[in-house]
């Protein structure tokens, strides 16, 4: 009797087993993923974040790309001799530097991404949030020290407009979303927070998970003490953390919070610099980064009563 062969790809019909359970789970559901960080400046992270985006979509889940560009942003206003300001963590925007935002978030960054995603078929389609009205925003005036300060044109979001994101999703595409908004006079632009671009579109999606890439491996429990990762932890965790954190992860764990308590099931920060990151998130048991879940159902007079739409959502 002969033995059977021991063949050497089977570890990769293990690695497709294990990836099964998942596959069923996400199918059909769409995913909001905010592009930041590290992987927009480096080829080969870019190469791979849309080869995993893409393989989402071919697996049956409905990615959705949203993208800001601080780096690139940096980079042509110095190109142009205007000097980049911050207030409060955000970009002084004024109009001149507004044209250069709206030139390199549309013209630059998003034809790259939508470039790389369109090597694997005719699957992306970039949009800004002005598109459609997608997205509308107000002038955002932040509180420093107990004053009201002017910065610009950077915007706060007032409401958000699916039907053209959604019309994309329901014929297959991959959209690619640049965070930009109009007012609602269709008279100003506004430069955008892209997390918080991220995190209000995944909620107005209804969609399964928001996942933010950072240059970091997600949040850390005691920082700089400690470099262990908070693997798991609910709406109300986040929300007392929220106050200790530094001023470059603040805006991406609002936005995780404003996402689990829309009605978004899980957020996840994600460590950008990985290779596949997103890949080993959704579709692994261990996971990597940190995810945010809704707040447990609490009883109410013997019955359950959610904090949200979603229970207690699942890796």
């Amino acid at each position: 009797m002969t033995t059977a062969r021991k063949h050497t790809a089977l570890p990769k019909a293990q690695i497709l087993v294990e990836a099964l359970p998942w596959l069923t789970r996400h199918n059909g559901r769409t995913v909001v993923i905010k592009f930041g960080g590290n992987a927009m400046v480096d080829e080969e992270l870019k190469a791979a974040f849309a080869q995993d985006v893409v393989f989402l979509r071919q697996a049956g889940l409905k990615p959705v790309v949203v993208h800001g560009g601080g780096p690139q942003i940096s980079a042509q206003l110095d190109k142009q001799g205007l000097v980049s300001e911050f207030k409060a963590g955000l970009r002084v925007t004024t109009p001149e530097a507004m044209d250069v935002v709206r030139m390199v978030l549309a013209g630059q960054v998003q034809r790259e991404l939508v470039g790389l995603l369109n090597q694997h078929g005719p699957l992306a389609v970039g949009l800004t949030g002005e598109d459609a009205h997608t997205i509308t925003a107000t002038r955002h005036r932040p509180t420093i020290d107990g004053e009201t300060v002017d910065i610009g044109r950077v915007g706060e979001i007032t409401a958000i407009d699916t039907g053209a994101i959604r019309a994309l999703l329901d014929d297959g595409r991959i959209p690619v979303v640049s965070s930009i908004a109009r007012s609602a006079d269709d008279h100003h632009v506004y430069n955008v927070n892209a997390d918080t671009a991220a995190a209000a579109l995944a909620a107005a999606l209804d969609a399964e998970t928001l996942m933010v890439l950072t240059d970091v491996e997600g949040l850390y429990e005691d920082w700089p003490n400690s470099d262990d990762v908070i693997s798991r932890l609910t709406a109300s965790e986040l929300e007392k953390l929220l106050p200790e954190l530094s001023s470059g992860m603040v805006p991406k764990m609002q936005g995780c919070l404003h996402a689990v308590r829309n009605g978004v099931e899980t957020a996840r920060v994600i460590d950008g610099r990985v290779q596949h990151s997103i890949l080993l998130e959704i579709f692994t048991d261990e996971g990597i980064g940190t995810m945010v879940v809704p707040d447990a159902p609490v009883e109410v007079h013997g019955t359950q009563a959610a904090h949200g739409p979603h229970g207690q959502g699942a890796s």
